[in-house]
């Protein structure tokens, strides 16, 4: 038994080095120019050491999806927790929320590296359908974190316009993104902090505030 415990947390620290050096290559080229060899490589493995980690390269991004998602999450409810407590309203604690975001993406040393959801999506050709179901879950997830403090907004604050709170919180999602996305491609860490700011004075103009 003092065997086996000694052995797993070796197991556990390489999957984790697979994982972070992935996570790098991916965001720097992607999934399909990213090799197996190069990873092992990387780790100081073999390739059979990596497949004994992940069976495939599926493998390894459905792993990286599910801890983005579980990063992003804890950042998020962070955010949405220090939110609560600086107001009771749901209108300001989503701006206040939306703020927090902002400065820290600003804050972030080179910017926001980028987005392992966003490469999945725009590979999907290379995954099969859990990958696929995965990020799914991961853009539905962002959904139902904002859904329903959005809702909770519309009943207090009811909208210039009929938008739903599912909608609003794609919204966000797509914002976020896509900011991630220019951000990268102008070379310009500032453009993903402007844009949630922009949805954020958006979201301010959405609800009426008589």
């Amino acid at each position: 038994m003092s065997v086996t415990h000694d052995i797993r947390p070796a197991r556990t620290a390489t999957r984790e080095r697979i994982l972070a050096v992935a996570y790098d290559a991916v965001i720097e080229k992607g999934f399909d120019a990213t090799s197996v060899e190069e990873i092992a490589a990387a780790v100081g493995i073999s390739r059979a050491g990596f497949f004994y980690h992940f069976p495939d390269k599926n493998a390894l991004a459905r792993a990286l999806i599910e801890a983005q998602v579980v990063e992003e999450g804890e950042m998020l409810a962070g955010i949405q927790a220090r939110a609560a407590e600086l107001s009771d309203d749901p209108l300001q604690q989503m701006l206040i929320a939306m703020r927090l975001m902002a400065e820290r993406y600003h804050g972030l040393p080179g910017g926001y590296t980028g987005c392992i959801l966003a490469s999945a999506i725009f590979q999907d050709r290379l995954f099969d359908a859990e990958v696929k179901a995965a990020n799914q879950r991961s853009q539905l997830a962002f959904r139902e974190r904002f859904r329903g403090p959005f809702a909770k907004i519309a009943a207090l604050y009811p909208p210039h316009e009929p938008v739903d709170p599912a909608e609003m919180a794609d919204l966000l999602n797509v914002v976020i993104t896509g900011g991630i996305v220019v951000s990268r491609a102008m070379r310009d860490p500032k453009v993903l902090a402007q844009q949630v700011l922009l949805a954020r004075a958006m979201v301010k103009a959405v609800y009426r505030q008589d």
